[in-house]
């Protein structure tokens, strides 16, 4: 089973590093998942994701107190927004929209619930 959340880190790392380079595409919640699947795989990457200048705080919040940084909830919020107004603006069908509006909401509604670092 090491070799799977072995294999699921390097995953969700790269996912993470796409995010970094992709505007839409949230790298922290991807490295946090990292994380969590080295923390069962491999200590020596486990360790370097916790050192990371970029993602470690987020990683120790999230893991301490389960929480989000004020910044990355804004940062969060205004990416779901621009993506909704993207959708518009691009005349997307309506039923897109209402279905795409309907899962920001829930995402919305997670991160503003989580505790803030």
């Amino acid at each position: 089973m090491r070799i799977v959340w072995l294999i699921l880190g390097f995953i969700s790392l790269a996912l993470g590093g796409l995010g970094v380079v992709l505007p839409l595409l949230p790298a922290t919640p991807f490295i946090i998942l990292a994380a969590f699947f080295f923390a069962k795989s491999s200590p020596a990457m486990h360790d370097w994701l916790l050192q990371s200048r970029m993602f470690g705080k987020a990683i120790r919040d999230w893991r301490d107190r389960r929480a989000i940084s004020r910044k990355g909830k804004i940062a969060a919020l205004i990416a779901m927004a621009l993506t909704l107004v993207l959708s518009v603006a691009l005349d997307t069908d309506i039923k897109i929209i209402a279905i795409q509006a309907l899962a920001l909401c829930g995402a919305a509604t997670f991160i503003l619930t989580r505790n803030t670092a």
